[in-house]
């Protein structure tokens, strides 16, 4: 599925990232536990959490993340942004909760971390 999809299913704002809108993403997980993260599969997945910090964006970037989803409508600080700018981290922000946010994308089709539906 294409970001720019999930941007739509989740009526996500983007914070950064707008030309990386037609990546192809596979996985999704969420979590606030960045450990979970590591340890998942998670190279390329769409990342959702909703903690905004810059911790969020050095996990993301030492897992391999495709895209991270702020949800509950979560905005970041100009440094959490900047920084996934300039890593070309897609970071997205949508009104949702966690668990609808999962919901909906898996709805549409999208797999867990494991691979699993």
């Amino acid at each position: 599925m294409k970001l720019s999809q999930i941007v739509k299913i989740l009526d996500a704002s983007v914070l950064s990232g707008e030309k990386y809108l037609e990546k192809e993403i596979q996985t999704v997980g969420g979590s606030d536990l960045m450990s979970d993260i590591l340890a998942g599969i998670s190279k390329g997945c769409v990342f959702m959490t909703g903690l905004t910090t810059v911790q969020v964006i050095r996990t993301a970037l030492i897992a391999g993340v495709g895209a991270v989803i702020f949800v509950r409508g979560k905005k970041a600080t100009k440094e959490v942004i900047d920084m996934a700018r300039a890593n070309e981290i897609p970071l997205l922000s949508t009104p949702y909760s966690m668990f609808v946010s999962c919901g909906r994308l898996h709805a549409q089709g999208m797999k867990g971390l494991n691979g699993s539906r």
